[in-house]
């Protein structure tokens, strides 16, 4: 609708234009002609040469290919190349105009009431030209031209229809161009609302097609990573209540197998007693560390970012962290030092947390490394980064569990984890708090040789 209306205007404008040009051009080429015949007329009224006047007008009418008449100063016909009006008195506004206004020219178009005032046979309009006679003496009266308008009206009807027809063309052109290349255009979006209609559903695996313009393509792309960041985080999230119900119901498990042991044998030794109420005991302790661990990374989730941040002394969390863990990697007879290259290294984070990540990742070392090996944490300042490693010699974990140890509940050997107490969230707890400081965490590790993680975290260079 506006393609057709601003065709509408443009056409009305430009035939307007047409109109006006043609109109002006006949105006100023009648005039003219009239103006040339009027000098030679006015002195042949003036003398009254009739024979003279009336032979004259005759033969310049036919050359101009209308009618000429003179009047008098009281607008009667006193000479008529038609002989049809001779002693009319005509009231035209162009002949009043002069007459009465004393205008020395004047110009119209009208639509014929009386025939016999036409320029032509069968005229329904005609123009009027009218220029005032003078000589020496004064005014002498009016020189009058009739011409038809027939054939302006017919050029303009024509140019009209031929502008009309032209540009009713090239707005259906552009009407069928805009409707297909609309549905070109908008095909990307019903498809991508259909998608996403189907995730509404629930569908998560629905993926929308990169195609069309380039801002399509980037838009079906972006949804793509959001529909697989959705996918992966609704995976990750059944995955992590699948995990946490089995770590739950384990230590329930066994708890009850003991507990009705005990309650129904009355009779069971001392000895095998307390040896089942200590092993519901561990199973308890595990629990408890299992719902702490989740309490943790939920605490975690929900803040997203650390509210307060204060200026921080990693130097002085590891020699903490170590001197804390020295006794049990004495108790298993393990070497553990520390390494630090400043006593200034500073970042602003939560101190608390810091402490953890240093101490979750020493204490893993500790269990992971058979009795007599050697842990190393050391401390140093690299790239603007202050970097916290922690090698050992211990087991090592294979390629294939290096991507996957971060991820919550993922134990490379499940059943010695659980023996040695781990729930499988500590390093998921580091990531997170890693995470947290704007820092980053890697691994390289291999089986037999040992681990050494890696944590890089900004430094605060302030007042160093």
């Amino acid at each position: 609708m506006i393609i057709s209306a601003s065709f509408y205007v443009t056409d009305a404008r430009l035939t307007g234009f047409v109109r006006d040009y043609l109109y002006r051009q006949r105006i100023r080429q009648d005039s003219l002609s009239v103006e040339k015949l009027a000098v030679t007329v006015a002195p042949l009224f003036q003398s009254g040469q009739a024979d003279a006047l009336d032979e004259y007008l005759i033969s310049a009418a036919g050359e101009l290919g209308g009618r000429l008449m003179v009047l008098d100063c009281d607008g009667k016909v006193q000479y008529d190349s038609f002989s049809a009006l001779m002693g009319v008195r005509l009231e035209l506004p162009e002949v009043v105009s002069i007459l009465t206004l004393g205008e020395a020219s004047s110009y119209g178009i009208h639509r014929l009431t009386d025939p016999q005032a036409a320029a032509a046979e069968g005229d329904s309009r005609v123009a009027y030209c009218a220029v005032r006679l003078v000589d020496s003496s004064g005014d002498l009266g009016v020189l009058l031209y009739a011409s038809t308008v027939a054939e302006m009206v017919d050029s303009l009807d024509s140019i009209e229809r031929q502008v009309g027809m032209f540009f009713i063309l090239v707005a259906l052109i552009a009407l069928i161009s805009a409707i297909i290349f609309s549905r070109v255009l908008t095909r990307p979006v019903y498809e991508l609302t259909d998608t996403i209609q189907h995730m509404g559903k629930g569908d998560l695996t629905v993926r929308a097609k990169v195609k069309g313009s380039a801002e399509f393509k980037a838009l079906a792309t972006n949804y793509n990573a959001m529909a697989e960041q959705l996918e992966s985080l609704d995976k990750s999230r059944n995955q992590f209540v699948s995990n946490a119900s089995h770590e739950l119901k384990t230590p329930l498990t066994t708890m009850k197998i003991l507990l009705e042991n005990v309650i129904y044998q009355p009779d069971m030794p001392q000895e095998m007693r307390e040896e089942f109420l200590g092993d519901i005991n561990h199973e308890i302790d595990r629990l408890s560390n299992v719902v702490g661990d989740l309490l943790t990374l939920t605490r975690m989730d929900s803040a997203g970012k650390i509210s307060e941040k204060t200026r921080v002394n990693l130097s002085d969390t590891v020699k903490q962290t170590v001197h804390l863990l020295q006794p049990q990697a004495d108790k298993r007879g393990q070497s553990l030092t520390s390494r630090i290259q400043s006593n200034t290294v500073f970042v602003l984070g939560d101190a608390s947390r810091l402490e953890q990540i240093v101490y979750n990742l020493t204490e893993n070392a500790i269990k992971y490394t058979p009795d007599g090996g050697s842990i190393l944490v050391s401390l140093l300042q690299k790239n603007h980064q202050a970097v916290i490693t922690v090698q050992d010699n211990g087991v090592g974990i294979p390629a294939e569990d290096q991507a996957h140890i971060f991820e919550r509940f993922y134990r490379v050997d499940k059943a010695r984890s659980r023996e040695t107490g781990g729930t499988g969230l500590g390093l998921s707890i580091v990531r997170q708090m890693v995470a947290m400081h704007g820092g980053e965490i890697s691994v390289m590790s291999e089986p037999g040789k040992g681990s050494m993680f890696v944590v890089r975290l900004p430094l605060d260079e302030r007042g160093n």
